[in-house]
């Protein structure tokens, strides 16, 4: 596109005015610039994209998008703000595709993955194209928005229909997500996370309802069960479709199945828990939005796909079970272990750490929900990173009102400790890593896979457990 329709699109200003020239791509990273790009100069917090304007002329970038004027010999946009700017200004860059496929978000503190999984396993039940984006599609939950506008110009050549993405509350605060349209939005729910980047509850929920607004979609469907949902349905300018405790009438569940009625349509969920329960009405409701018969998506989640490290039970034989979830914040836990309760027969054990490097406030409140219930408790690591993880599990514990069964800062040997000590009718929950396969302990990332290890030690123990 040529840079002066790009000003003009966005109402900034040019210099020179009179620039005309083709811009192929739009980019925010020096190391990544092709030539015919526009180079966004985005100032971080310990990083300011001007400083590397000249690398990225040298490789290729033909216009510069800036919030002071470098005269550096090529044409520049000047904004206010780069970072609020890159999402729109790659947006026109490449044709505003989200106008030309339907693009379904999903917010929310924990159920993002599970329901953009289930929308986009709907639809393709259904013959429809679609597209996934989110946590177990890439690096980050949501893309930087010069990535993401490139991602949804890839999926429209490609002739995907639909794009299910997670949006998370970064990619809100950040304007990772500008310059796109959704056709429906959904809320899921709000607990305690990211609050190292945030600062408040009140702050990282403000960041999430910035999505509830009419400029980024027509409609929304939101979880109204907790207050933060009405709050966001309450103050939304757009159409909002609402989910309360009805979802859960005449539900059953279990650690590989469950059962619920939605808008009259006996559903028979391959998924465990209540949680996915809520999970999957979300997902149908967001496909209902865009035009779906309600019939066929009912029939459609009864082939719902399964989520890597969500509820994901591990068998080996063993005359116990045992499950792995990604639960990785205090509601998180509790819903989980709630749901793992309903399928305890003797027993329920949890196996979990905390990740360094983020939140801290929410350790002590991950180990009173775990403390609270669980029959047996294994402190051990996450992702330490570049904490102390000793000084992360004594974080944990301070919310317990008496001692884990226990500490173990080796987390293969505290998943070991956990399977060898199960007996029948047990079950064995593994929590806060669910489907990443590495762990990162200081420098250093190693290959960990708790469904790997789970399966590695069971077999291990084939013949001893009883």
């Amino acid at each position: 596109m040529r840079l002066d329709a790009v000003g003009e699109r966005l109402g900034v200003a040019l210099a020179p005015a009179d620039a005309i020239l083709q811009i192929a791509d739009v980019e925010h990273d020096s190391r990544r610039v092709a030539p015919g790009a526009l180079f966004c100069c985005v100032v971080g917090v310990n990083t300011d994209g001007h400083d590397h304007a000249w690398e990225a002329i040298a490789a290729g970038a033909v216009a510069l998008l800036v919030e002071r004027p470098l005269g550096l010999g090529v044409p520049e946009l000047v904004v206010p703000s780069v970072r609020s700017a890159m999402g729109p200004t790659a947006a026109v860059v490449h044709g505003d595709p989200s106008r030309n496929i339907a693009v379904v978000g999903v917010t929310g503190t924990n159920g993002k993955t599970t329901t953009v999984r289930l929308v986009a396993g709907i639809l393709r039940t259904l013959g429809v194209s679609a597209r996934e984006v989110g946590t177990l599609t890439g690096a980050r939950t949501t893309p930087e928005a010069p990535d993401l506008q490139r991602l949804l110009a890839d999926a429209r050549t490609a002739g995907d229909r639909v794009v299910a993405m997670e949006v998370s509350s970064h990619a809100l605060d950040q304007y990772r997500v500008d310059g796109t349209h959704f056709a429906a939005v959904g809320f899921t729910n709000l607990g305690v996370d990211h609050l190292d980047h945030h600062g408040t509850v009140e702050a990282y929920f403000a960041a999430k309802q910035r999505l509830f607004r009419s400029g980024f979609a027509d409609i929304a469907v939101i979880d109204i069960r907790q207050t933060w949902g009405e709050r966001i349905a309450e103050a939304s300018d757009m159409e909002v479709v609402t989910i309360g405790d009805e979802l859960l009438d005449n539900a059953t569940t279990g650690p590989r199945s469950s059962t619920f009625v939605w808008s009259g349509h006996e559903i028979a969920l391959p998924l465990g828990g209540a949680f996915n329960i809520a999970n999957a009405v979300m997902a149908a409701e967001l496909v209902r939005t865009l035009g779906y018969d309600e019939s066929d998506i009912a029939a459609a989640l009864a082939e719902a796909p399964s989520v890597p490290g969500r509820f994901e039970p591990i068998d080996e034989g063993q005359a116990f079970s045992v499950i792995v979830d990604y639960a990785h914040t205090p509601d998180g836990l509790e819903a989980v272990l709630d749901a793992a309760r309903t399928v305890t027969e003797r027993n329920l054990v949890v196996v979990f750490g905390a990740g360094g490097d983020r939140d801290r406030s929410k350790r002590p409140q991950m180990g009173e929900v775990a403390r609270r219930l669980a029959d047996l408790v294994v402190v051990t690591s996450d992702n330490p990173r570049g904490e102390d993880p000793d000084a992360i599990i004594a974080s944990i514990v301070s919310g317990m009102d008496r001692p884990p069964e226990l500490l173990e800062t080796d987390r293969r040997a505290a998943i070991r400790h956990a399977l060898a000590n199960a007996r029948k009718g047990d079950v064995v929950l593994i929590a806060g890593k669910g489907h990443e396969s590495t762990q990162t302990i200081g420098d250093d990332v190693v290959d960990f896979d708790d469904r790997d290890v789970a399966r590695d030690e069971l077999r291990r123990l084939e013949g001893r457990a009883s």
